[in-house]
């Protein structure tokens, strides 16, 4: 096993480090001085002494090779420098956002798995009875809507007809918890309603095929419970898929709350990224990604783990 999660660290690392390669090298690749670009605002053109500074500020003026190792090795000690926009630090603001848009996808992880695993267990074990038919239906119907048109629905019936829950906002948790709660639901939800079509449909389609095993037949056979058979040799057997899908799908997650947190006004990590793009401040654009890179790669090394502690067969891979 610490054979397994050493070769599987070992890879997450070399991942890491192709990916920052790549990042460094696009400010490179791409046509024309970045310092050049943020000045030139409006068509107008910034003067040689500005540009000069802000090569200097930035680190252009150093051969490549040294920018390389520069960056590397701030990178491995999180360092991310400064925006050139306020000056502030990288690391601090990236710091402040990240668990706020990391609260959102663990709580609607938590509603989407507690919803999904149970309603795509039941109707895998009655396939083609009405609860399968009407919650496939439902799936269905949730996977054709946008998550921003979701939100905006749910802005619409909860906070205005309804009245139950603030339209959006952030307040912080520790200066009053219960308002921080209530805001926190409806960006929840709609992340977690997303997630939830996935699970449902890998975990009804896991069960399908479990309970048609000989192993199953055989519990049967032998009189065991079935809630017993259900847990133990259904369920247990169809959980890795539904671990790897869930993995996949809360690394996408990181990178596509744009929208929610856009329409909950949310000042996470995703709104961040767009403003960062929008002011051309390409140190912050560049750590953001990063920061995204680096915690898929993470959740996927504890999804290869779990997976192989589910089916050890996958340490002999």
């Amino acid at each position: 096993m610490l054979a397994f999660i050493s070769r599987r660290m070992a890879a997450a690392a070399a991942m890491l480090l192709v990916i920052g390669t790549i990042i460094f090298s696009l400010l490179i690749i791409v046509p024309g001085d970045p310092a050049e670009l943020l000045l030139s605002t409006g068509g107008g053109s910034a003067s040689a002494e500005a540009i000069a500074n802000l090569r200097a500020n930035m680190g252009l003026d150093q051969p490549i090779l040294t920018q390389y190792v520069t960056f590397l090795y701030n990178t491995a000690r999180l360092d991310f420098g400064t925006s050139i926009v306020d000056n502030g630090s990288i690391s601090s603001v990236i710091a402040l956002r990240l668990p706020r848009t990391l609260e959102i996808i663990v709580a609607g992880t938590i509603f989407a798995l507690l919803l999904a695993i149970p309603a795509g267990t039941a109707a895998g074990l009655r396939a083609g009875g009405k609860f399968d038919i009407a919650t496939s239906a439902i799936n269905a119907l949730l996977t054709s809507v946008p998550g921003f048109v979701l939100g905006t629905l749910f802005i619409y019936f909860f906070a205005q007809i309804l009245g139950w829950l603030p339209a959006g906002g952030y307040v912080a948790f520790a200066t009053n918890p219960a308002q921080h709660l209530q805001m926190l639901i409806l960006p929840s939800l709609t992340v977690g309603l997303h997630l939830a079509t996935m699970v449902f449909r890998m975990t009804r389609a896991s069960v399908l095929e479990m309970r048609g095993h000989d192993w199953v037949r055989t519990a049967v056979a032998k009189g065991l419970r079935r809630k017993r058979v259900v847990r133990r040799h259904i369920l247990y057997n169809a959980l890795g898929p539904i671990i790897t899908v869930v993995g996949l799908q809360l690394g996408i997650l990181l990178g596509s709350t744009v929208l929610v947190e856009f329409i909950y006004n949310w000042p996470g990590l995703s709104g961040l990224l767009v403003s960062a793009v929008e002011q051309r401040d390409y140190p912050t654009v560049r750590a953001v990604i990063l920061t995204v890179a680096a915690i898929f790669i993470g959740i996927n090394l504890v999804i290869d783990i779990l997976s192989s502690l589910l089916d050890p067969r996958i340490r002999l891979q």
